[in-house]
Protein backbone atom coordinates (compact mmCIF):
# COMPACT_ATOMS: atom_id res chain seq x y z
CA UNK A 1 0.00 0.00 0.00
CA UNK A 2 2.94 2.13 0.48
CA UNK A 3 4.56 1.81 -2.79
CA UNK A 4 0.71 2.50 -4.28
CA UNK A 5 0.77 5.79 -1.84
CA UNK A 6 3.82 6.68 -2.95
CA UNK A 7 3.11 7.97 -6.96
CA UNK A 8 -0.42 9.66 -4.82
CA UNK A 9 2.37 11.58 -2.95
CA UNK A 10 4.03 12.40 -6.16
CA UNK A 11 0.74 13.16 -8.23
CA UNK A 12 -0.09 15.48 -4.95
CA UNK A 13 3.06 17.70 -5.11
CA UNK A 14 2.06 18.25 -8.87
CA UNK A 15 -1.46 18.76 -7.50
CA UNK A 16 -0.20 21.72 -4.81
CA UNK A 17 2.15 23.58 -7.59
CA UNK A 18 -0.97 23.52 -9.54
CA UNK A 19 -3.15 24.57 -7.08
CA UNK A 20 -0.42 27.37 -6.19
CA UNK A 21 -0.58 28.22 -9.78
CA UNK A 22 -4.24 28.69 -9.89
CA UNK A 23 -3.70 31.24 -6.64
CA UNK A 24 -1.21 32.89 -8.44
CA UNK A 25 -3.53 33.24 -11.54
CA UNK A 26 -6.48 34.31 -9.29
CA UNK A 27 -4.62 37.10 -8.18
CA UNK A 28 -3.24 38.16 -11.13
CA UNK A 29 -7.01 37.60 -12.67
CA UNK A 30 -8.21 39.96 -10.20
CA UNK A 31 -5.40 42.91 -10.63
CA UNK A 32 -7.34 42.83 -14.29
CA UNK A 33 -10.41 43.31 -12.75
CA UNK A 34 -9.48 46.20 -10.67
CA UNK A 35 -7.64 47.48 -13.47
CA UNK A 36 -10.97 47.42 -15.65
CA UNK A 37 -13.27 48.47 -13.34
CA UNK A 38 -11.78 51.84 -12.31
CA UNK A 39 -11.86 52.00 -16.63
CA UNK A 40 -15.66 51.22 -16.85
CA UNK A 41 -16.55 53.15 -13.50
CA UNK A 42 -15.09 56.43 -15.21
CA UNK A 43 -16.52 55.60 -18.56
CA UNK A 44 -19.65 54.63 -16.62
CA UNK A 45 -19.58 57.89 -15.48
CA UNK A 46 -18.21 60.12 -17.98
CA UNK A 47 -21.71 58.70 -20.02
CA UNK A 48 -23.76 59.39 -17.05
CA UNK A 49 -22.14 63.26 -16.87
CA UNK A 50 -22.61 63.67 -20.41
CA UNK A 51 -26.46 62.26 -20.11
CA UNK A 52 -27.01 64.77 -17.83
CA UNK A 53 -25.10 67.92 -19.48
CA UNK A 54 -27.67 67.01 -22.45
CA UNK A 55 -30.95 67.35 -20.43
CA UNK A 56 -29.13 70.28 -18.84
CA UNK A 57 -28.42 71.93 -22.10
CA UNK A 58 -32.04 71.14 -23.24
CA UNK A 59 -33.62 72.87 -19.96
CA UNK A 60 -31.79 76.07 -20.77
CA UNK A 61 -32.66 76.24 -24.27
CA UNK A 62 -36.13 76.06 -22.77
CA UNK A 63 -35.79 78.70 -20.35
CA UNK A 64 -33.99 81.05 -23.04
CA UNK A 65 -37.29 80.15 -24.91
CA UNK A 66 -39.07 81.54 -22.48
CA UNK A 67 -37.00 84.29 -21.72
CA UNK A 68 -37.01 85.69 -25.58
CA UNK A 69 -40.86 85.29 -25.39
CA UNK A 70 -40.93 87.72 -22.13
CA UNK A 71 -39.32 89.98 -23.82
CA UNK A 72 -40.96 89.94 -26.96
CA UNK A 73 -43.95 90.53 -24.79
CA UNK A 74 -42.18 93.46 -22.66
CA UNK A 75 -41.44 95.23 -26.23
CA UNK A 76 -44.73 94.95 -27.16
CA UNK A 77 -46.29 96.54 -24.04
CA UNK A 78 -43.79 99.13 -24.48
CA UNK A 79 -44.89 99.53 -27.97
CA UNK A 80 -48.68 99.84 -26.71
CA UNK A 81 -47.90 102.47 -24.01
CA UNK A 82 -46.21 104.63 -26.73
CA UNK A 83 -49.37 104.81 -28.73
CA UNK A 84 -51.80 105.05 -25.78
CA UNK A 85 -53.43 108.66 -24.54
CA UNK A 86 -56.15 107.76 -21.86
CA UNK A 87 -54.32 107.51 -18.48
CA UNK A 88 -55.93 105.17 -16.79
CA UNK A 89 -54.37 103.24 -19.83
CA UNK A 90 -51.04 104.22 -19.76
CA UNK A 91 -50.94 102.93 -16.01
CA UNK A 92 -52.79 99.34 -16.53
CA UNK A 93 -49.86 99.02 -19.26
CA UNK A 94 -47.00 100.22 -16.77
CA UNK A 95 -48.38 97.88 -14.04
CA UNK A 96 -48.22 95.02 -16.25
CA UNK A 97 -45.13 96.06 -17.73
CA UNK A 98 -43.33 95.90 -14.22
CA UNK A 99 -44.74 92.24 -13.70
CA UNK A 100 -43.31 90.94 -16.91
CA UNK A 101 -40.33 92.66 -15.89
CA UNK A 102 -40.17 90.83 -12.68
CA UNK A 103 -40.45 87.39 -14.75
CA UNK A 104 -38.01 88.68 -17.29
CA UNK A 105 -35.45 89.65 -14.14
CA UNK A 106 -36.21 85.62 -12.50
CA UNK A 107 -35.43 84.18 -15.77
CA UNK A 108 -32.40 85.97 -16.26
CA UNK A 109 -31.52 84.67 -12.82
CA UNK A 110 -32.98 81.59 -13.73
CA UNK A 111 -30.29 81.45 -16.27
CA UNK A 112 -27.17 82.76 -15.52
CA UNK A 113 -27.79 79.35 -12.32
CA UNK A 114 -27.80 77.36 -15.12
CA UNK A 115 -24.95 78.31 -17.03
CA UNK A 116 -22.86 78.21 -13.95
CA UNK A 117 -23.89 74.94 -13.50
CA UNK A 118 -23.65 73.93 -17.03
CA UNK A 119 -19.52 75.20 -16.76
CA UNK A 120 -18.96 73.50 -13.76
CA UNK A 121 -20.94 70.09 -15.23
CA UNK A 122 -18.80 70.68 -18.44
CA UNK A 123 -15.75 70.80 -15.77
CA UNK A 124 -16.51 68.04 -14.20
CA UNK A 125 -16.94 65.44 -17.61
CA UNK A 126 -13.25 67.14 -18.99
CA UNK A 127 -11.98 65.88 -15.39
CA UNK A 128 -13.37 62.27 -15.88
CA UNK A 129 -11.89 62.40 -19.75
CA UNK A 130 -9.09 63.37 -18.94
CA UNK A 131 -8.81 60.81 -15.33
CA UNK A 132 -9.99 58.13 -18.15
CA UNK A 133 -7.30 58.93 -20.54
CA UNK A 134 -4.58 59.24 -18.03
CA UNK A 135 -5.70 55.64 -16.27
CA UNK A 136 -6.04 53.64 -19.53
CA UNK A 137 -2.72 55.33 -21.00
CA UNK A 138 -0.66 54.12 -17.64
CA UNK A 139 -2.22 50.73 -17.24
CA UNK A 140 -1.14 49.54 -20.53
CA UNK A 141 2.28 48.43 -19.53
CA UNK A 142 0.88 47.01 -16.47
CA UNK A 143 -1.68 45.08 -18.12
CA UNK A 144 0.32 43.46 -20.53
CA UNK A 145 2.64 42.18 -17.28
CA UNK A 146 -0.06 41.21 -16.32
CA UNK A 147 -1.72 38.97 -19.38
CA UNK A 148 2.24 37.76 -20.25
CA UNK A 149 2.20 36.58 -16.77
CA UNK A 150 -1.41 34.72 -17.32
CA UNK A 151 0.47 33.32 -20.30
CA UNK A 152 3.35 31.92 -18.58
CA UNK A 153 1.00 30.36 -15.63
CA UNK A 154 -0.76 28.47 -18.29
CA UNK A 155 1.98 26.91 -20.50
CA UNK A 156 3.96 26.10 -16.90
CA UNK A 157 0.11 24.54 -15.90
CA UNK A 158 -0.21 22.64 -18.84
CA UNK A 159 3.33 21.16 -18.58
CA UNK A 160 2.40 19.80 -14.83
CA UNK A 161 -0.59 18.78 -15.92
CA UNK A 162 1.24 17.04 -18.66
CA UNK A 163 3.53 15.17 -16.30
CA UNK A 164 0.79 14.76 -13.60
CA UNK A 165 -1.38 12.89 -16.07
CA UNK A 166 1.77 10.46 -16.84
CA UNK A 167 2.00 9.82 -13.29
CA UNK A 168 -2.04 9.06 -12.61
CA UNK A 169 -1.97 6.08 -15.16
CA UNK A 170 0.81 4.32 -13.23
CA UNK A 171 -1.59 5.31 -9.79
CA UNK A 172 -3.86 2.64 -8.12
CA UNK A 173 -7.33 3.55 -9.26
CA UNK A 174 -9.22 3.06 -6.38
CA UNK A 175 -6.64 4.84 -4.25
CA UNK A 176 -6.32 7.42 -6.53
CA UNK A 177 -10.31 7.91 -6.82
CA UNK A 178 -10.13 8.50 -3.21
CA UNK A 179 -7.23 11.10 -3.39
CA UNK A 180 -9.40 12.89 -5.66
CA UNK A 181 -12.41 12.95 -3.82
CA UNK A 182 -10.31 14.22 -0.88
CA UNK A 183 -8.41 16.66 -2.62
CA UNK A 184 -11.83 18.44 -4.29
CA UNK A 185 -13.13 18.65 -0.97
CA UNK A 186 -10.00 20.23 0.85
CA UNK A 187 -8.10 22.05 -2.09
CA UNK A 188 -4.60 21.24 0.45
CA UNK A 189 -2.69 18.12 0.95
CA UNK A 190 -4.38 15.17 1.64
CA UNK A 191 -1.81 12.44 1.69
CA UNK A 192 0.03 13.51 5.32
CA UNK A 193 2.77 12.28 7.14
CA UNK A 194 2.47 11.36 11.11
CA UNK A 195 4.69 13.57 12.89
CA UNK A 196 5.24 12.70 16.59
CA UNK A 197 2.15 11.08 16.81
CA UNK A 198 0.06 13.61 15.28
CA UNK A 199 -1.60 14.34 11.89
CA UNK A 200 0.62 16.88 10.27
CA UNK A 201 -2.57 18.01 8.41
CA UNK A 202 -5.29 18.45 11.22
CA UNK A 203 -2.09 18.32 14.27
CA UNK A 204 -4.45 16.26 16.06
CA UNK A 205 -2.71 13.45 18.40
CA UNK A 206 -2.87 9.85 17.47
CA UNK A 207 -3.57 6.81 18.97
CA UNK A 208 -0.47 4.17 19.39
CA UNK A 209 -2.51 1.93 17.24
CA UNK A 210 -3.17 4.26 14.66
CA UNK A 211 0.25 4.66 14.45
CA UNK A 212 1.40 0.95 14.38
CA UNK A 213 -1.34 0.77 11.17
CA UNK A 214 0.17 3.35 9.47
CA UNK A 215 3.78 1.83 10.08
CA UNK A 216 2.66 -1.40 8.61
CA UNK A 217 0.99 -0.04 5.58
CA UNK A 218 -1.11 -3.01 4.95
CA UNK A 219 -4.10 -0.17 4.14
CA UNK A 220 -5.59 2.96 3.85
CA UNK A 221 -5.72 4.33 7.05
CA UNK A 222 -7.46 7.88 7.77
CA UNK A 223 -7.54 10.65 10.30
CA UNK A 224 -10.10 10.35 12.37
CA UNK A 225 -11.05 13.91 12.90
CA UNK A 226 -9.78 16.04 8.90
CA UNK A 227 -10.24 12.60 6.70
CA UNK A 228 -6.86 13.20 5.68
CA UNK A 229 -4.77 9.82 4.50
CA UNK A 230 -1.88 9.17 7.03
CA UNK A 231 1.22 7.75 5.58
CA UNK A 232 4.67 6.64 6.84
CA UNK A 233 7.75 9.36 6.33
CA UNK A 234 10.34 6.87 7.29
CA UNK A 235 9.12 4.26 4.58
CA UNK A 236 11.71 2.99 2.22
CA UNK A 237 9.14 3.10 -0.38
CA UNK A 238 9.64 6.54 -0.29
CA UNK A 239 13.31 6.64 -0.70
CA UNK A 240 14.58 8.33 -3.87
CA UNK A 241 11.60 10.63 -4.41
CA UNK A 242 10.94 14.11 -4.16
CA UNK A 243 8.72 13.05 -1.16
CA UNK A 244 11.55 11.94 0.75
CA UNK A 245 13.56 15.22 0.13
CA UNK A 246 11.24 17.48 1.48
CA UNK A 247 10.70 15.29 4.47
CA UNK A 248 14.17 15.50 4.93
CA UNK A 249 14.56 18.70 4.49
CA UNK A 250 11.82 19.64 7.22
CA UNK A 251 13.07 17.61 9.54
CA UNK A 252 16.78 19.21 9.36
CA UNK A 253 14.89 22.68 9.67
CA UNK A 254 13.81 21.19 13.10
CA UNK A 255 16.83 20.18 14.36
CA UNK A 256 18.94 23.44 13.56
CA UNK A 257 15.73 25.47 15.21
Amino acid sequence: MQEALNTILEIQEFDMQLIQLMKLKKERQDELHNINSVKSDLQHQSLVKESEIAELKKHIRLVEGEHHDIVAKLKKLEAQQNHVKKVEEFNALSQEMSAVDRERIAKELRLSDLYDKLAIEEDHLKNLTQSLESTSESSKALEAEIMESIREINAEGRQLKQKRDELVLKADPETFRIYERLLRNKKDRVVVPIENRCCSGCHIMLTAQDENLVRKGERLVFCEHCARIHYWQESEALEGTSVATKTRRRRSTKIKS
